[in-house]
C-alpha cells in the first residue's frame, strides 16, 4: 500500500524525492490540518506512495529515539488488505505482536480500517482496509500545498530486509512466514553469492495471492565484514535496506533521474564485456541497446524465459543505510541474482571510500582494507 519513513525533516525529505526522483506531492497532514504531534508529507508516483513523517515537538520521545538509533529510514511497510480483522486474528494466533488493534479512522470521504503489527527490529507493518474510501490517501490528510510532477516510475516490486546473522530462521519463519501468511518464493546462499569480502544468505517470501515480495538477507559465515553488516551497524539493527521501484522504460527513467542529480552505483566495463559473451549462448535476446545500458550502468540478469534490467542508487541519506532500486522486467520475476556479485563489488567500492571495508583476521580482529 505504502511505505512510511521516519525522518528528521519530513518537508525536506519529501522535497528530495520529488526533485531527485520525480515524485508528486499527494497529501499532507500537519499543524494546518489539526495534527499537533506529527507532520506527514505524502508523495506519489503512479502506484508508489511514500509517507515522510517527523515529530513536531521536542518531547516526541518515540520518534526522537528512533532517529537517534536509526537515522532516517523506513519505519513501516503497509499492505493493502481486504479483511483487516480476520488477518490480525490469524496473525495473533500465529504469535504476532499487535501494536495497534484493528480500528477505524474516518473523515468526510469515508472510513478506513487499520491495524499495526510488529515484525523485525523496530520495523512495523500496517494493514490498510480502505474499502469505499474516496479521499486522497487516508482520513485526516489534506491536499498538498504545492505540486511539481515528473513521473518516471510506476510501482513497488519488493523491499529488502538486512539483518544480523544467527536469527535468520526465526525472523523468516515467525515474523514473515507464520505471522503475515507469506510463503517461501526463492532462496540462495553463500555458495552462490560471494565476493572476497561479502557473502549472504537470502530468502524471498511472497504473499500467497499477490506479488508482494520481501527478500530477507543475512551475512554468511566467514572472515568478512559484509555490506549487510555495515547496514546493520549504521542502522542500529535490522531494517529495510532497499526498496525496488518498477518502470516500463528504465533507460528513459535513469536518464531523467541522472539529469535531476540522482547518484547511482557504477560497475566496471568488464561486466559488460562478460555479459556480451554470455548472451551469445543465451536463448534470450536483449531488445535494449547494450551500449546504452553500459553507458547508464544498468545491470542485466536473465534466464531461459526472460530478463530484467536493474540499477541501484547510492544511499539516499548520510548514513550508509537505505538505498533504492529501479527495475524493469521482461518475463522475469527474479531479483537479479546473477548481478549480486557485481552489486556487492560496487557497494564494497563505496564502503572502501567510507573507510568501512574491513576483514576479520583469524584471531577475530577487524582490520581496515
Amino acid at each position: 500500500d505504502h511505505a512510511t519513513f521516519w525522518v528528521g525533516n519530513a518537508k525536506q525529505a519529501a522535497s528530495y524525492y520529488c526533485n531527485k526522483l520525480g515524485f508528486e506531492p499527494l497529501a499532507y497532514r500537519g499543524l494546518e490540518t489539526g495534527s499537533r504531534e506529527v507532520v506527514s508529507h505524502v508523495v506519489k508516483q503512479d502506484k508508489i506512495i511514500y509517507v515522510f513523517s517527523s515529530g513536531l515537538n521536542p518531547g516526541n520521545k518515540e520518534m526522537g529515539d528512533h532517529l537517534v538509533k536509526h537515522g532516517d529510514g523506513v519505519k513501516d511497510i503497509a499492505f493493502t488488505v481486504e479483511n483487516c480483522d480476520f488477518l490480525v486474528q490469524k496473525a495473533r494466533e500465529r504469535g504476532a505482536v499487535i501494536i495497534k488493534e484493528p480500528h477505524t479512522v474516518e473523515d468526510e470521504n469515508g472510513k478506513v480500517r487499520l491495524a499495526v503489527l510488529q515484525t523485525y527490529g523496530d520495523t512495523t507493518h500496517t494493514f490498510v482496509e480502505r474499502t469505499g474510501y474516496n479521499g486522497l490517501f487516508l482520513p485526516g490528510f489534506h491536499p498538498p500545498l504545492f505540486k511539481d510532477p515528473l513521473l518516471l516510475l510506476n510501482g513497488l516490486t519488493h523491499c529488502t530486509l538486512h539483518k544480523k546473522r544467527h536469527v535468520f530462521g526465526s525472523v523468516c519463519d515467525v515474523c514473515i512466514y507464520r505471522n503475515l501468511l507469506f510463503h517461501r518464493f526463492w532462496s540462495v546462499d553463500d555458495k552462490q553469492l560471494q565476493t572476497e569480502f561479502s557473502a549472504l544468505r537470502s530468502i524471498v517470501v511472497a504473499n500467497y495471492e499477490e506479488t508482494v515480495k520481501m527478500p530477507i538477507n543475512e551475512p554468511a559465515m566467514g572472515k568478512r565484514k559484509s555490506q549487510i553488516q555495515e547496514y546493520v551497524e549504521y542502522y542500529g539493527g535490522p531494517g529495510v535496506q532497499h526498496i525496488a521501484m518498477n518502470t516500463s522504460d528504465i533507460i528513459t527513467a535513469i536518464r531523467n533521474l541522472k539529469e535531476r542529480g540522482m547518484e547511482f552505483m557504477s560497475v566496471p566495463d568488464t561486466y559488460y564485456d562478460q555479459l556480451r559473451e554470455k548472451l551469445k549462448h543465451s536463448k534470450v535476446k536483449i531488445t535494449e541497446d547494450l551500449d546504452v545500458l553500459q553507458k547508464l550502468n544498468i545491470l542485466v540478469d536473465y534466464d531461459d524465459n526472460g530478463y530484467l534490467l536493474q540499477i541501484f542508487t547510492k544511499p539516499v541519506q548520510d548514513r550508509p543505510t537505505l538505498f533504492l532500486e529501479v527495475i524493469q522486467r521482461h518475463n522475469h520475476q527474479g531479483f537479479g541474482a546473477g548481478n549480486f556479485k557485481s552489486l556487492f563489488e560496487a557497494i564494497e567500492a563505496d564502503q572502501n571510500a567510507r573507510g568501512n571495508l574491513t576483514v576479520l583476521t583469524p584471531n577475530g580482529v577487524t582490520n581496515n582494507i
